[in-house]
């Protein structure tokens, strides 16, 4: 959260009548002469134009404009000079091996120069793709590596094209390489971890992160999704194979489901789970086509919603990992929508805003019957892996 100085508000004074001591008023002073404001987390963004290159022209849910949305917002004078920039980079070719096989990044390279190449019915890659592509999972970890080093508190890597239905040969659902995976694979390789936990709040279920990671104990998966839905995998009975048999964990939910009815799932699913894994990390595919105006899916969460999820977050990162937590922009397709969705998890990231405990237990207070049942269902077949 670092800003210059011709840009700092000039009302940092207390308002008239208002008492603070002479300590902490110059120990405030200090704080904020360094670009920081007390009592907030220094919140890292990856954004840069080339990202925007990527289907340009062409007709498409996941259009350039979702980018520039949020772009637009991030420059608005009032979010500018909350956040740190963080360069992206091309990932490199280990990086990517670490996740998909050689054949298949052979076969996105010789889309490059191209106008159009249909990978899939939904996937479409143009000139710039491949190397938009790499873009976006270089950029995701080095987002992970500012916040494990110590140089951001949390990050939001804003980049495209998604990655959580990529799989390790194939680009679907208009994914190209899976940016989360990779990123997760480079984490416990350059960082010598041993337990990852990524969350997956997009509409759709990841079947590609869940392909990558489903034989793999050092990462634990969890998604919600709307089911039925693309892609027609994440059944509550998908919990991984071998050695990572009850490390992948699904909630598939009813179109409907609300703010309230996400909160008490992370709440009581998720955090207990989280709480038994220890993580060291927490990654989060942050797809946004859950919120109520998107025009691909059924769910109702609004912008405060997902400020309430990544409170959840946040909270169990501060728990267990030193607050190390690092989302990737995913889905989301109401491209107004997108950009107030973005703007509420910053607004967390950072600590501008601060959802309280109090309004968590309300808001999971408030579900139905349909809850108790999506909730039990879950318990009884996760028991015998986790308490």
């Amino acid at each position: 959260m670092f800003f210059p100085a011709a840009g700092r508000p000039q009302n940092l004074l207390p308002y008239p009548g208002f008492c603070v001591s002479y300590t902490a008023l110059s120990e405030a002073i200090k704080f904020i002469g360094r670009g920081r404001w007390p009592m907030s987390k220094n919140t890292g963004v990856v954004e840069d134009l080339r990202y925007i290159r990527h289907g340009a022209g062409f007709t498409h849910p996941e259009t350039p404009e979702r980018l520039i949305a949020i772009y637009e917002m991030l420059d608005n004078p009032d979010m500018a000079w909350k956040i740190t920039g963080i360069d992206a980079r091309h990932a490199t070719r280990e990086e990517l091996e670490r996740v998909h096989r050689p054949s298949f990044i052979d076969f996105i390279a010789q889309t490059a120069g191209k106008s159009m190449t249909m990978l899939d019915p939904d996937t479409v890659a143009t000139a710039e793709t491949y190397d938009t592509a790499r873009l976006a999972a270089g950029g995701f970890t080095n987002a992970i590596d500012s916040v494990i080093s110590g140089e951001t508190d949390n990050a939001f890597a804003l980049v495209r094209p998604p990655g959580h239905h990529a799989q390790a040969a194939t680009a679907a659902g208009f994914c190209i390489f899976n940016n989360i995976a990779v990123g997760a694979r480079h984490a416990l390789a350059r960082w010598g971890l041993e337990r990852i936990l990524i969350v997956d709040w997009d509409l759709h279920h990841g079947n590609g992160t869940q392909e990558i990671f489903y034989e793999d104990r050092e990462v634990l998966y969890f998604s919600t999704h709307q089911s039925p839905c693309y892609p027609g995998t994440g059944g509550v009975e998908e919990m991984g194979k071998g050695p990572g048999l009850g490390y992948t964990l699904n909630v598939p939910l009813r179109p409907g489901a609300d703010d309230a009815f996400f909160v008490r799932v992370f709440r009581e699913l998720l955090c207990p789970v989280a709480r038994s894994f220890r993580p060291e990390l927490i990654l989060v595919s942050a797809g946004f086509d859950t919120y109520v105006g998107d025009p691909l899916g059924g769910m109702k969460v609004t912008p405060e919603g997902f400020a309430f999820l990544t409170r959840v977050l946040l909270d169990l990162a501060d728990e267990w990992c030193g607050g190390r937590l690092v989302m990737v922009l995913e889905g989301g397709y109401n491209v107004q929508g997108l950009a107030k969705c973005v703007r509420a998890v910053l607004l967390e990231m950072i600590g501008e805003t601060r959802v309280t405990e109090e309004t968590l237990s309300r808001m999971a207070g408030e579900t139905d019957e349909q809850a108790d049942r999506v909730i039990v269902r879950a318990q009884e077949r996760w028991a015998p892996y986790w308490k």
